[in-house]
């Protein structure tokens, strides 16, 4: 029987090397676990490509900065870098702080083609990732229809971001919880402790609290304070460096390395 012949391993390099890199694009925190979770999530990545190019750049706070990191990758030869903003909404740094930094990057690198991601959110990957958090936490698959959730997001003052989170609240309640509030650490309204406290008062004897953030830092830590003061039977970790977020990571890179179907082209 006629096998078709498999690529050879310089076939297969040489492909490799012509990849684009990807660029994860973090916004970067003072609290040193943010970097240490963003930089476990694109080691495991890298497990998941191995062979393609993967680096990480903060718009604040951390090193390498985004425009270090395309500096250097242009002056090592690469031709074509997909930005790929970590972040799990299309909210201001989306919009306007991660296009404005790769336009000028764009302008002082000519050689450098980049193309921006589109952001993580939303996903059936991400509800994965979320709901395996609450499991880690001590909530059983067979307790979501006695148990209230909180979907604790970063907040935003952009209504499409508000937008998505009402939308992923609405969809995990038909997942088998018995209500399920969004709650914002900023910007919007309501705060986590207000979200627990309404689930109380209809009557919802049991309550998780969901952060729909990527990584520790001062919001999770606000979204953390307000579930324990206002008595949340159960606190899930942050989605962290979770296998379904890499896979994410991966689908959107992709997406976005085929012209055809690029969200953004920076560079001609």
């Amino acid at each position: 029987m006629h096998r078709p012949a498999l690529p050879s391993p310089a076939t297969s390099l040489a492909g490799r090397r012509c990849a684009p890199a990807l660029l994860v694009v973090a916004h970067g925190s003072r609290d040193p676990r943010h970097a240490a979770a963003v930089h476990a999530l694109t080691r495991r990545v890298r497990s998941l490509r191995p062979g393609l190019r993967v680096e990480t750049g903060f718009l604040d706070f951390n090193a390498p900065s985004v425009p270090r990191v395309l500096e250097r990758l242009a002056s090592e030869g690469v031709r074509e870098v997909v930005a790929l903003p970590l972040l799990l909404t299309r909210a201001f740094h989306a919009k306007a702080d991660i296009p404005a930094v790769l336009h000028e990057a764009s302008a002082r690198l000519p050689q450098l083609r980049i193309r921006q991601a589109e952001v993580l959110g939303p996903s059936p990957l991400l509800l994965t990732a979320l709901q395996q958090r609450l499991y880690e936490s001590g909530v059983a698959p067979g307790d979501k229809r006695s148990t209230g959730l909180v979907l604790a997001s970063a907040g935003s003052t952009d209504p499409e971001a508000i937008a998505v989170i009402a939308e992923i609240a609405r969809e995990l309640r038909h997942t088998g919880w018995c209500a399920v509030r969004p709650a914002f650490a900023s910007a919007a309204l309501p705060r986590t402790d207000d979200a627990v406290r309404a689930l109380r008062a209809e009557g919802v004897r049991r309550v998780a609290v969901a952060p729909y953030v990527i990584a520790p830092g001062f919001l999770p830590d606000r979204i953390a304070r307000g579930a324990r003061e206002a008595g949340a039977d159960v606190l899930a970790d942050v989605l962290g460096p979770a296998p379904e977020l890499a896979r994410l990571l991966v689908e959107r890179y992709e997406q976005a390395r085929v012209p055809a179907r690029a969200v953004r082209v920076l560079a001609g």
